[in-house]
This record gives C-alpha cells, sequence and structure tokens, in this order.
C-alpha cells in the first residue's frame, strides 16, 4: 500500500489503487503515560515550559507516528475539508420528514411510523416482571389518562436531584439547574393536558441538556443550582451560583453570554419538552472518561466507581438513571455514542450537516454533531425527528436529501432488514479489551442471520491508523481555534489540567499537519464509500471496552489515559471524520454486569436504514434490561 522511497520519505499508492488484499490490520498501541494526582500535575507544568514541553510533546508524536504520516508521507489525494458525499441510492420503506414544517407536525409524522404500543398495559401489568424503562409513550398516557401530570413529576425529579446531590462521594449529573423554572414549564404543560390540548407526544417529556449547548434560560456557564425554599431535605443554601462556566469550564462564560436556545433546543421546546437543565460533561469536550475536576465527575448509574464515558457524560448518565427520557449531547468523536454504549442507552449521530449546531460551542466543527440519547430507539426516533433540520448555509454544497425515519408500520418495513447487507471488518471488530464484547456483538449477527436473513459480508477498511491521527489533527486543530484569541490569553491556564495536556498536543499541529489531515480524510472517504457500494451499514463494537474505573486520584485534579481513550474511541471517530450517521443500541452485558453496546455505521443521510436495524436488534436480539444500581422512577414515584 505504501512505497518508501528516499529515506524517511513515504509515498501512498492513489486510493484506487489499493490492492484490499495486502492490507494488514495493524492494532493501535498508544505510546503514553497514564498520570493522576501530584505526578500530572507536574507533567502538565512541565509540557507547558516552552523549549522543554515543545520537545516532550514532539517525542510523544514521534512515538506514535505523527510526523511519520503528516511531515514524511506523500498523500495523492487532494484535501477535504469537510466531509462531500457523491448522491445516495434512496431508502425503502421509509417516509421523509420536510425540514421546513413545524417541528411538531414532523414528530406527529414519525410518530404515526412506530410499530403498535399498548401503554395501558404495561402501566397497569405485573410489578414483578423484568425492568423496563418508561417510553416517552408511556408518559403520555399517563398524562391523557390523568394517572399523574407533569407538575407531579417535576416534584419528583426535584427531590431526586437533591438526593443525589447530598450523596457523598458526589456524582453531579446537571450543573445548571432551577427548581423554580423546571416547576414554571411542568405547570404550562399540565395546563396544557388538562385543557385536552399537548403539543405533542413529546410535551412533558422532561430532558437535558449538554452544558456546550444553549438552553435558555439557563446560564450554559457551568455550575448554577437554584432551589426554592420550600425544599427542606436540600443540604445546599436556596441558592447557590458558582463555577459559572460553558462546555463545564470555569471561564467561556466571561467571552460568551447565552441569549436564546441553540435552534435544536428550540425545536423541541416547540413540542412542549421540558427542559430540566444543563448536564455536565468533559470540560470542552475533550475526553472520552467525562471525568471533570471542575465541579465533580458524573458516576455510572450501573457501577458508580466506574465512568460514564465522555464527553455527554451527565446526558447517559441522567437518561440511563431514568430521570429524563432523553437528553441532547454532542459528538466530534464518539461523545454520544461511547456514553450512551457505556450506561447502555441508545445514542445517535447524525449524518454531518443534517442537523443545525447553531447555539452550540462547536457549531463550526467539521467532525461533530447534536444528537439524541434516549433508552430506547423509538424514542431516540421522536426527538430526532424534532430536532432534525440542516442549516441553510449547508443545504447548498452537501444537498441533503430529505431525511427519513424507518416506517415500522409499512408491509415493506420486515423485508427491508431482511435485504440488510452487514459488513464486518472481522480484525477490527475482534480488537477489543474483552472478548465478552465481541463474542457479544457476533451473537446480534448471528441472531439477525437466523430471524431476519441479514448478511453478514467480510469488508477490508485500510488506513485505520491513519484514520485517528487524521481525527485528532482535525478536532485539535479545530478546538483550538474556537478557543482563540481567549485561549492565548491567560485563560488556557484556568482549564482542567487533562484539558490542558489535549491543548498542548493541538498547539503543535502546523498549518500543514491540517492540509495533510484533510487529505487523508478524502482518501478514507474513497475507501468507505466504495464499501458502501458492496455494504448498506458497517457493524462494529461500541467500545472497545466497558466503563472503566475511576481511579480515586483522578476525582481532584483528572487524568491522562490515553490508553483508556484509545480503547473508548477505536470504532467512533470514522463516523466523525467522514461525516457519517451512526447509532449506538445497547446488546448486553460483560461478566461483570456492565453495558455493553454495538454500534451500526450507514452511508450519508441514511439514518432511517440504521435505525431500523438498531429496532430490530433491540426487539429480537438484545438481553433483557438490568435495572441500573442508580434509578428513578419519577413516572410512578416507586
Amino acid at each position: 500500500m505504501l512505497l518508501r522511497i528516499m529515506g524517511n520519505k513515504r509515498v501512498m499508492k492513489p486510493a484506487s489503487e489499493v490492492d484490499l488484499k495486502a492490507v494488514k490490520y495493524i492494532s493501535e498501541n498508544i505510546q503514553a503515560p497514564h498520570l493522576t494526582g501530584l505526578w500530572f500535575k507536574l507533567f502538565v507544568k512541565l509540557i507547558e515550559v516552552p523549549g522543554i514541553g515543545s520537545l516532550i510533546v514532539n517525542y510523544l508524536k514521534n512515538e506514535n507516528k505523527f510526523d511519520e504520516i503528516l511531515k514524511y508521507t506523500v498523500i495523492p489525494e487532494g484535501p477535504m475539508f469537510k466531509p462531500e458525499f457523491p448522491p445516495q441510492e434512496p431508502e425503502h420503506a421509509v417516509v421523509s420528514l420536510e425540514e421546513d414544517v413545524k417541528p411538531e407536525d414532523r414528530v406527529e409524522l414519525a410518530l404515526k411510523c412506530l410499530p403498535e404500543y399498548d401503554p395501558a398495559s404495561n402501566w397497569c401489568g405485573d410489578s414483578t416482571a423484568s425492568f423496563r424503562y418508561w417510553k416517552i409513550r408511556d408518559y403520555a398516557f399517563a398524562y391523557r389518562s390523568k394517572f399523574t401530570t407533569p407538575s407531579m413529576v417535576a416534584e419528583r425529579f426535584i427531590s431526586a436531584i437533591e438526593e443525589l446531590n447530598n450523596k457523598n462521594p458526589t456524582a453531579p449529573l446537571l450543573i445548571s439547574f432551577d427548581a423554580d423554572e423546571l416547576r414554571k414549564q411542568a405547570a404550562a404543560s399540565t395546563q396544557r393536558f388538562e385543557q385536552g390540548n399537548p403539543l405533542s407526544i413529546l410535551d412533558g417529556i422532561f430532558m437535558a441538556i449538554k452544558d456546550d449547548i444553549d438552553c435558555y434560560p439557563h446560564p450554559s456557564k457551568g455550575m448554577y443550582f437554584k432551589f426554592s425554599s420550600s425544599s427542606h431535605r436540600v443540604l445546599l443554601p436556596d441558592l447557590v451560583i458558582y463555577l459559572m462556566q460553558t462546555g463545564a469550564t470555569t471561564w467561556i462564560h466571561e467571552v460568551r453570554e447565552v441569549k436564546k436556545d441553540a435552534v435544536s433546543v428550540s425545536r423541541l421546546r416547540k413540542c412542549g419538552a421540558i427542559f430540566v437543565g444543563k448536564a455536565n460533561m468533559h470540560e470542552l469536550g475533550m475526553g472520552t472518561t467525562g471525568n471533570n475536576a471542575n465541579h465533580g465527575t458524573a458516576r455510572n448509574p450501573h457501577d458508580p466507581d466506574r465512568y460514564t464515558g465522555g464527553s455527554s457524560s451527565g446526558p447517559a448518565a441522567i437518561v440511563a438513571s431514568g430521570l429524563c427520557s432523553a437528553a441532547l449531547g454532542t459528538d466530534g468523536g464518539g461523545s454520544v455514542r461511547i456514553p450512551a454504549s457505556l450506561c447502555g442507552v441508545v445514542g445517535l449521530k447524525s449524518t454531518f450537516g443534517r442537523t443545525g449546531m447553531t447555539g452550540s460551542i462547536c457549531e463550526d466543527s467539521t467532525v461533530a454533531i447534536i444528537g439524541p440519547i434516549a433508552t430506547t430507539i423509538e424514542d431516540t426516533i421522536l426527538v430526532y425527528a424534532a430536532m432534525l433540520g440542516s442549516c441553510p448555509a449547508d443545504r447548498i454544497p452537501l444537498r441533503p436529501p430529505l431525511p427519513c425515519v424507518p416506517n415500522f408500520s409499512s408491509q415493506e418495513s420486515l423485508q427491508s432488514v431482511e435485504s440488510l447487507r452487514l459488513g464486518k471488518y472481522t480484525e477490527w471488530f475482534n480488537d477489543v479489551f474483552s472478548t465478552d464484547i465481541s463474542d457479544k456483538c457476533k451473537n446480534v449477527l448471528r441472531r439477525l442471520s437466523q430471524k431476519h436473513g441479514c448478511k453478514t459480508i467480510e469488508i477490508v477498511i485500510p488506513d485505520l491508523h491513519e484514520m485517528n491521527i487524521a481525527h485528532i489533527v482535525s478536532i485539535g486543530s479545530e478546538s483550538l481555534s474556537a478557543l482563540s484569541p481567549d485561549y492565548y490569553d491567560g485563560k488556557g491556564e484556568r482549564l482542567t489540567y487533562d484539558t490542558r495536556t489535549n491543548m498542548a498536543l493541538f498547539r503543535s499541529f502546523t498549518a500543514a499537519d491540517y492540509v495533510a489531515a484533510q487529505r487523508l480524510r478524502r482518501r478514507l472517504m474513497y475507501f468507505h464509500m466504495e464499501i458502501f457500494k458492496k455494504v448498506e451499514i458497517i457493524v462494529t463494537p461500541t467500545t472497545g471496552m466497558a466503563a472503566p474505573r475511576i481511579p480515586p486520584s483522578a476525582l481532584k485534579v483528572g487524568e491522562t489515559n490515553l490508553q483508556v481513550t484509545e480503547n473508548l474511541m477505536r470504532f467512533t471517530t470514522t463516523a466523525n471524520l467522514l461525516g457519517l450517521p451512526a447509532v449506538t443500541v445497547p446488546v448486553g452485558y460483560d461478566k461483570q454486569g456492565l453495558p455493553i453496546g454495538m454500534q451500526l455505521i450507514g452511508r450519508p443521510w441514511c439514518e432511517a436504514s440504521i435505525l431500523r436495524l438498531a429496532a430490530a436488534i433491540e426487539e429480537t436480539c438484545a438481553a433483557p434490561v438490568k435495572k441500573p444500581v442508580q434509578y428513578y422512577d419519577i413516572l410512578k414515584g416507586n
């Protein structure tokens, strides 16, 4: 695949000339120290010293072949600075959703596409039956039947948040919360139900918004808690305001004022969704564990001694805990899918440009999207239908077709699953920390074949190591650019130590490195578009490991553990660099009872296909759902 000439210089063959039979899979072996506590603080201080810091960063880059790929390799493809997609074949058994109509109209259309469901039987069913999460349709049924009201649910939510905030050690799911604002939204929703005029199926549905997405009137500035004087059990004062921040930093609020909702939040608000506050996250989204030394690290509801995954740690944990039916996160390298997988819920990353990013910190990114996290595929579809809609500036260059959702009520729906061809790169698929993960995912493929006749086809994906480097350079350069000039104005020193470690690496990238990364993006896009001529969906585990333990020494100052980061991101960055849609769906648990997720990567604009297959996996292949250790039933109050 590579022709070596003139000493260190390498020349890549054009992508169209690569012999796939000659491609050899090489497992990543990250060369970097794992540091926490005092040693981590000293390391960060050292890499920020002029001269010495550059030597250390350059040594680590050379150990991980950054310069070999970016500086000493001739890449024949031209740069692709944003994902560009060739025209795609239309999906079958789908319903198209107009982008410019009211979001509540899209939700109503999506609702009609869902399979039949009787919430009454579940509401009145056997309480000793196996655990299941309440669906959005369960909430709507309970409200319409007057079994409960959004205001009653709000009080249960407030009590649960008070309980969580009083725990020791702390496990903050929200970093901005106002009980009076929540009661105000719930009262308005309750009134609409009393008048028989809910806005949509999402009316009265509780949702959390990741802290890097604007949700007015929440300050989007970090830790803000307000409990009314009627709350008696809370140990916090009636009004506590500290660490005001956006993106879970301690300073972005000083340079970025929030005046209105992000466009995705605005669409959901028009559907009647109730926003509980701003959810915790890994600072600036620059981490995969969810560690945040600024104000506390969210903990995995299935095992509080383990990470949730990140960077959308709070959104995934609050959904898995039963406190919200859904949440919004951002995904620039797996930040929706990784925590969703580790917490045992669903996370969707849509095609680049499918959903407007206005009102988020990463709105100018070429790798990031805003995506929903929910407990089921059908709830994911409902939230996705409400929030979708491309930015007008993206419609001309990207030429997106109308967004679609699977029509489960169609007779063609089952046939569409049966006709799916699934691509599996076995060596990559099996490269996991524990065989529990690959075995569960293989079992899903077997059952899909037995139940639906889905064919699994062996594929080969070249240049996966180059893919990871291109992604790091792209997201790192864009993140640094988004923070300038404030980062260089002294505020960079107020970031957490792990963020500062990342920034030291990002500062080392040159303009030539960035262009080389975009050349690799075009090259890798070619390989994947060729694969999608043979298959509709690429299947992988979502992560290479289950939820990692939280080192006690990492809670105060954070940690750097790039081996864990690589294990968690091994399968997710493809969808970000190339802008492809991807979804993670729970498929069972490992021997320690930790959730395992399976990832489905689709053709550009083909969200309906991956959602349809994910629903089939959810229905016929996944293990029974385990009740998390940290779980609150705020619908019935049990």
